[in-house]
């Protein structure tokens, strides 16, 4: 030890030392500088690493980095993909009906993604307890394969009715794949996913977080949570497999929105997880989807149309963000949202505030109390700018609002994955379903007009009054809003 102390003592081994810190520094900077990020987020890390030299390189590592335009698929392959999963030529969509805003909308999407414009598909909306039932149901069913993948899959009763349900299949030669998220099935021994694996199922982790490139990885989460089988029947939202999302947790009652989806736009739901488990350097998935349209429902008479988004931290644009700074800018009539979540970009808090100020019916309801406290205090930090411009703030009351849900006007909505947040739009790989039908569209309003009867609107001579350690909470962890 005295060695060592007389050794780093030494002026050369000193200056070597600082010399090599420095050029560190000045290199992190260089890099921050040279992606040419939005200016305040640069700022904000060059003056981190300046004061803050040791934790902020240590942050930086965690949380600055960017993946940008990395490739997550070949050009080949997602050629490939997109021929699997495509309609026909001579299927291609009529867009003549719809209004120029939805065109404008479609054509954006189809830009974002290359990937096609779904009709004739039929669309079920579903709460907690109907959705593990329908999916349990599907997957007893399957005769080809099953291709699921969620944020989490938890060992618990709801999870080990999904698992025995894949076990029986997989036995009858059911080909089955499943991708989770490591972080956030962190909590989840091993011993669960290696009796799935013992049966012949493949079961992957996304972005395993271990050393060496733990750093690496840990701020980048896969949060899509979808499912396929067999090429005709798909499955995308906001809820993970966990006990909590039936019979509510910690909490009196779970509300949450997910979409069960009969038709071609299961071929979406097919590429984004084609495209995932390609990533995770899997072989690719040559399965193709059913051509067969579904039959009619008489509660959805009307054929139902969409796009999927994918976005994430590989993405060259934000394409869920800018999807929905599209949406709500050619709002004429109403925007509801729903989030557990609240913490908007600028831009897109800016569109919020000149649609109600342009006399645009905005509504915005969210939890008044999630599953993290940090976020729901940094969530509460947005409502005074929104009050004060005419959007209208629920908090939902009955339990804990998990529900990701947009509502445009009369023809479009959108559910999935992606929350109102820094973390989804730019951090989290997310999907969500842009969806145009009327009567979907009113389907997902008149549940928002039920989740308004069990919230409370806040109003803005109220919110001012909250006690000033409130407002002092809120507005320093408005701080982390980046990268919560």
């Amino acid at each position: 030890m005295q060695e060592l102390e007389s050794l780093l003592r030494t002026p050369w081994i000193y200056w070597t030392l600082l010399s090599a810190y420095v050029l560190t520094i000045l290199s992190i900077i260089g890099i921050i500088l040279s992606e040419n990020r939005n200016p305040v987020k640069s700022l904000a890390w060059v003056t981190v690493l300046l004061m803050f030299p040791v934790g902020g390189v240590i942050l930086y590592i965690f949380f600055g980095r960017s993946i940008k335009n990395k490739r997550m698929i070949s050009r080949r392959n997602r050629k490939r993909l997109r021929e699997l999963v495509a309609p026909r030529a001579d299927e291609e969509a009529d867009l003549s009906q719809y209004s120029q805003e939805a065109r404008q909308q479609i054509q954006l999407a189809s830009t974002l993604t290359k990937l096609p414009f779904y009709t004739g598909n039929h669309v079920e909306i579903m709460d907690s307890k109907e959705k593990f039932d329908s999916l349990e149901r599907d997957i007893r069913q399957a005769e080809k394969y099953i291709n699921l993948q969620y944020y989490i899959f938890s060992d618990d009763t709801t999870g080990q009715r999904i698992k025995s349900a894949l076990i029986e299949r997989a036995r009858a030669g059911v080909k089955i794949r499943v991708i989770y998220d490591h972080i956030g099935s962190i909590k989840v021994k091993n011993r669960f996913f290696n009796e799935m694996r013992a049966e012949g199922i493949e079961v992957y982790p996304f972005f395993r977080v271990a050393f060496p490139p733990f750093a690496t990885r840990v701020n980048w989460r896969n949060h899509r949570k979808l499912v396929v089988i067999d090429g005709k029947t798909g499955y995308i939202g906001g809820m993970n497999i966990a006990d909590r999302y039936v019979d509510g947790g910690k909490f009196s009652k779970w509300r949450d929105t997910h979409l069960r989806i009969t038709g071609p736009a299961v071929g979406a739901l097919q590429y984004s997880f084609a495209v995932d488990w390609r990533f995770m350097g899997r072989d690719l998935l040559e399965e193709g989807i059913s051509k067969e349209l579904p039959a009619k429902d008489i509660r959805f008479p009307e054929d139902t149309s969409m796009h999927i988004m994918r976005s994430g931290p590989t993405s060259e644009w934000s394409n869920i963000s800018y999807m929905l700074l599209k949406a709500i800018g050619n709002a004429k009539k109403r925007i509801y949202i729903q989030t557990p979540y609240f913490l908007p970009t600028d831009g897109l808090l800016r569109m919020l505030q000149v649609a109600a100020l342009s006399k645009v019916d905005v509504r915005i309801m969210i939890p008044r109390k999630s599953d993290s406290v940090i976020l729901t205090h940094s969530s509460r930090s947005y409502v005074l700018e929104c009050l004060r411009s005419g959007v209208k703030m629920y908090f939902y009351e009955a339990g804990m609002l998990h529900s990701k849900v947009v509502i445009v006007d009369d023809d479009f909505s959108s559910v999935g994955s992606a929350n109102i947040d820094f973390r989804s739009f730019e951090h989290n790989f997310e999907a969500n379903m842009f969806i145009y039908s009327r009567s979907v569209n009113a389907e997902l309003t008149k549940r928002f007009n039920d989740d308004m009867k069990e919230s409370r609107r806040v109003k803005e001579a109220e919110w001012r009054k909250r006690p000033i350690v409130n407002k002092a909470i809120e507005s320093i962890l408005r701080l982390l809003s980046p990268v919560l």
